[in-house]
């Protein structure tokens, strides 16, 4: 049966990703790593199927998205669109925030996240 989380053939990607992350990506890794987020663990650069989520909570089934501006284009939204929905047929919940948010509205990114927790 092949992988679904993490394929073996993604790896490198996986790493590079993590290695050369936006600034609002290594900012809010800094809020939400080690546990810093209600007790729940993050995964940065978590692969499921082929798709690589930026953040990824396993108790909670939970992705996060921080998006740039290739994915306000018209493809990049259709493509969002297609992950997101395929996510949601594996029982991962997408959320997606702006870059500038984390920065701009970094309690109000945390709150959203934090009320998507089943449980406190």
């Amino acid at each position: 049966m092949e992988r679904t989380h993490n394929k073996k053939s993604l790896k490198e990607r996986r790493k590079h990703l993590r290695n050369n992350g936006t600034s609002a990506e290594a900012t809010l890794w800094r809020l939400i790593s080690n546990k810093k987020l209600a007790g729940r663990k993050f995964r940065r650069q978590h692969s499921v199927e082929n798709y690589i989520l930026d953040f990824y909570c396993p108790s909670e089934k939970l992705a996060i998205e921080l998006d740039g501006e290739r994915h306000f284009t018209e493809l990049g939204l259709m493509e969002d669109e297609k992950r997101d929905q395929r996510l949601l047929q594996l029982g991962i919940t997408v959320l997606r925030f702006e870059n500038d948010d984390v920065f701009k509205a970094t309690n109000a990114v945390l709150e959203k996240i934090a009320s998507q927790f089943n449980h406190p």
